[in-house]
């Protein structure tokens, strides 16, 4: 009798705008999703229009549909949206989408609601602000939590990074966080590309809990993914 092959892995697809940040979440992939093979598609654009128009098209939103579409069509048995900005258009591509769709900043957004109501979101991009801080309300409204958003834009700092000025952003990024401190019982980071920055600051600012999206945004995948399947 031919020796068993080993299952096939599941696929799960990491839809991102940020080239840089691919290798972020393949390690998380592989750290909290070891029965699963992750495949990467990359599209800037989207974020890039995003930016441009200071708002989320419903051209972008089609657009993402159609990427998660192409990767359930490859094979995803699951698919995750790894830009916060993008975040509406994943709730709205959900009801449409045969396998499990997640946006990254889930899991971060039940999180900060269960530390405390006065909740600091830091963001670079408006774009990412909005619905970062529309999302942690109505995860505290599904939990049953009070909460209180306390939305800070870091003027500039995205610009700075852009520019190759990673130093400069940093030092924005962590000045706004110990402006933020004082008033909040939790912080989140909007963008990943922002976690760096916590470095520079986080001896100051302990205990307060500072949250980023992609370690807690695996986590949260990962319980899904071991419930669902």
């Amino acid at each position: 009798m031919p020796p068993q092959s080993p299952a096939t892995p599941r696929q799960i697809a990491m839809i991102h705008t940020v080239s840089s940040l691919i290798p972020l979440f393949d390690g998380l992939a592989k750290q909290h999703l070891p029965r699963w093979q992750g495949f990467n598609m990359l599209d800037e654009s989207l974020l890039r229009g995003t930016i441009r128009d200071n708002a989320l098209s419903q051209t972008t939103m089609w657009r993402l549909a159609q990427i998660v579409r192409s990767a359930v069509e490859a094979g995803a048995g699951a698919v995750v949206v790894t830009c916060s900005s993008l975040g509406p258009a994943v709730d709205a591509a959900k009801p449409f989408c045969t396998v499990p769709l997640f946006r990254i900043d889930e899991g971060m957004a039940q999180a900060a609601v269960a530390l405390g109501p006065r909740i600091g979101v830091l963001a670079t991009l408006r774009t990412t602000l909005d619905p970062t801080s529309d999302l942690i309300r109505r995860s505290a409204t599904q939990a049953g939590q009070p909460c209180t958003v306390i939305a800070r834009l870091a003027e500039g700092a995205f610009q700075k990074l852009g520019s190759g000025d990673t130093a400069g952003h940093d030092a924005m990024v962590a000045q706004s966080l110990r402006d933020l401190a004082a008033t909040a019982d939790v912080i989140v980071l909007a963008q990943a590309s922002m976690a760096r920055a916590l470095a520079l600051v986080q001896d100051a600012l302990h205990p307060l809990p500072v949250l980023t999206s992609p370690e807690l945004g695996m986590q949260h995948i990962a319980r899904r993914l071991s419930t669902d399947c």
